[in-house]
Formats: structure tokens, C-alpha cells, sequence
């Protein structure tokens, strides 16, 4: 009797490379310098390349991120972190960061913590600053300071926050608002609505006024900084100010006479301009002939004047004088055979007092213009 022969069990399909990497991780505990499994390399991980340069980002806090997690730039793997440890002055997480040589990032980047999906994996974001101009270049043994790393909040600490405010917080305060501010609108809606069109109004009157706003805010500062450094000036003024205003207080009675008899004294000038209106535009009317007439005498008046103050040595006269010479212009149109008659004598005796008198003197010819110069002035 023959037995079949009993068939051989082959190994299952992922036994052969789950007992491939059992056996290199037992060969590898016995290489020097070898710490764990972690720094195995992650197959399908960021390509480093030939030349990679390492960085070091400060974190106030890393969450769960490990060693050989993603280092990317725009959501793209471009390194991997080789290294996290604690600075024991500070309390700090620095984490080593490998770098693809290629990239090119500025010296003021920021590293930022962030996590592929709500309940993914943690990476390291490196990216340009969002505001300024980038500076330099991102070099190998770059250190990017605490100041240009953050982290986004945690799953837990989001849903510890709700906790919060679903339990020990102001849910039922909101109930109570919405339930009160339902009640105070219910029948007010045309008021409620012409309000909140008064407020848009306003609100966009301040808008378009923002500056005019800032610059008397400014205004109101510096009056209140020049009256913060004459604080001793003010304190003088308001002490002298209420000794005079118990004077006016005590004459009170003495200015509200006076004031009302201002009053009557503007009521009677009003009347008196009132009634004197028309005889004064009628004594107006009159002097405009005078006035017209004195516009139109124009420089002969003045030049008249000048004239009747300065005889007999006008300016005229002025003007001829060179020097110690007086020039004299003299034009003679007496006719030829004019006789002169000369004047009256009273010791010439009773015959000239008489009708006889003697024979006119014949002029001499004279042939006009004839111009003399004076002698010594």
C-alpha cells in the first residue's frame, strides 16, 4: 500500500520580508554607533541628494513630531528631521534638520510645525517670511530662532477647549442672550432695521473721516502732553481765576443792567438808522456830483496844492537851480512901439498929482525870444 507524499507548507507571503528585516535589525544592534531602529531610513522618504545641508529650528514645544520625520517646503518633502533634543537652560526642543542642497530658501525663513491631516503625521514647514523682503540664503549650520518658529494647536487642545465651553462654560449664557434679544426684536423689526442703517451710516462716515479722527486724536495728545508739563502754570491760573469769579459773581446784578441797557441802546440805534436811512442815501446821492468832479481833477488838485504851500519856490523853481545858478527863461511878445507908463511918484509934486503928467517913455524894440542867464544867485 503506497501513501501519497505528504505536501511541504510554504511560507506565507509577507513572513519573507518581515524575518528579512528582523535579521537587519539584529545584525545592525552590533554596529557601533547604532541607537535604534529610528534611525533606519523610512523607505519612499525626501531625497536628500549628494550635497544636503543641516539646520537647526528652536521650538518652544515639538508635540509628537520624531526623528525622521518630513521636512517640507510647499508641501513637498525636501529632508528629513535627524535629530530632536532639549536645551536645559531654556526648556526648548531644538530640532536637526537635513536639507535637499538644491533648495534654496532665505536666511529669514520660518519653520513652522504642522500635521498632513487631522489625525496625520507631524512635519516641519520651512517657508520664506510672509512679510518683509528675504535676506540671504539659508546656509549649512543656519539657525532659525525661536522668534520665527510656532506649531498649530492640537486635536486635544481644540476639543478640550469645546469641552470647556460645552460644560463648565457660557453655553446656557447664550441660550439666555438669544432668547432675551428674540424678545426685545419681536414686533421692533422696521425700528431695529432704520437703526442699523443709521449705524452703517455712521460707521461709514467715521470710515471716510478716519483721518481727519487720527489727526485730532494726534492734536488732543500733544495738548495733553504741553498741559502735562505746565501742570504748575494751570494750577496758578485756576487759583487766581476763582477770586475773580467771586467778583463777577458779587456784580452779577451790576453787568445784567448794563447788558440790558445795551440792549436798549442797539433797539434806539437801530431805530435811528431805520428812520434816518432814507436822508442819508439822499445826502449820498448828493455827493456823488461833488465826489465825481474830485475824481476827475485827478493830479491837478494835489499838484495845485503843492504849488499854493510852496510859493514862491515851487518845485518848478527847485528843479532850475544847478548848482549856485538860478536858470531863467524869459519870453518877451511885447509889440514894437509899446510905451510904458511908469509909476506913480508922490513926491513928484502937484503937476503930477494934476492932469499933467509926463510923456510915456517909447519902449525899445525888442525881438522875442530872448533868453537871458541870471547871475550869481
Amino acid at each position: 500500500m503506497s501513501t501519497a507524499p505528504t505536501p511541504r507548507k510554504r511560507p506565507a507571503a509577507g513572513a519573507l520580508p518581515v524575518a528579512l528585516l528582523l535579521a537587519l535589525t539584529l545584525a545592525g544592534c552590533g554596529t557601533p554607533g547604532f541607537s535604534g531602529i529610528e534611525e533606519l531610513p523610512l523607505p519612499g522618504g525626501a531625497d536628500v541628494g549628494d550635497h544636503p545641508y543641516e539646520v537647526t529650528a528652536t521650538f518652544t514645544d515639538v508635540l509628537s513630531l520624531v526623528p525622521q520625520s518630513a521636512v517640507k517646503v510647499n508641501d513637498v518633502a525636501v529632508g528629513r528631521v535627524t535629530g530632536i533634543t532639549l536645551s536645559p537652560g531654556d526648556w526648548t526642543a531644538e530640532v536637526t534638520m537635513l536639507v535637499n542642497g538644491d533648495v534654496r530658501l532665505p536666511a529669514n525663513s520660518w519653520a513652522r510645525l504642522e500635521q498632513t491631516s487631522l489625525l496625520g503625521e507631524k512635519y516641519v514647514e520651512l517657508a520664506a517670511p510672509g512679510s518683509g523682503s528675504p535676506q540671504g540664503r539659508l546656509a549649512d549650520g543656519a539657525t532659525i530662532p525661536l522668534s520665527r518658529t510656532n506649531r498649530n494647536p492640537e486635536v486635544e487642545e481644540v476639543f478640550g477647549a469645546l469641552s470647556m465651553l460645552l460644560n463648565g462654560g457660557g453655553v446656557n449664557q447664550l441660550k439666555t442672550i438669544t432668547t432675551e434679544l428674540g424678545k426685545a426684536l419681536d414686533g421692533n423689526e422696521p425700528e431695529v432695521r432704520d437703526m442699523l442703517r443709521r449705524v452703517d451710516t455712521l460707521v461709514t462716515d467715521l470710515d471716510a473721516r478716519r483721518g481727519d479722527i487720527t489727526r485730532a486724536l494726534d492734536g488732543v495728545d500733544r495738548l495733553s502732553s504741553t498741559l502735562a508739563t505746565r501742570k504748575r502754570e494751570v494750577g496758578v491760573i485756576l487759583d487766581d481765576l476763582s477770586p475773580g469769579l467771586k467778583v463777577l459773581e458779587q456784580q452779577r446784578g451790576s453787568l445784567m443792567t448794563m447788558l440790558r441797557s445795551l440792549d436798549t441802546l442797539s433797539e434806539t440805534a437801530v431805530g435811528l438808522v431805520d428812520r434816518s436811512k432814507d436822508d442819508m442815501v439822499a445826502d449820498l446821492e448828493a455827493l456823488a456830483p461833488a465826489l465825481r468832479a474830485l475824481a476827475d481833477a485827478g493830479r491837478d488838485l494835489p499838484d495845485s496844492l503843492e504849488a499854493m504851500l510852496t510859493y514862491p519856490f515851487t518845485d518848478e523853481v527847485l528843479r532850475g537851480v544847478r548848482g549856485d545858478y538860478l536858470n531863467v527863461y524869459l519870453d518877451v511878445t511885447a509889440q514894437p512901439g509899446t510905451r510904458i507908463i511908469p509909476p506913480l511918484d508922490p513926491d513928484a509934486g502937484p503937476a503930477a498929482q494934476g492932469g499933467h503928467r509926463p510923456a510915456p517913455l517909447p519902449l525899445p524894440p525888442v525881438t522875442p525870444p530872448t533868453t537871458a542867464t541870471g547871475g550869481e544867485g
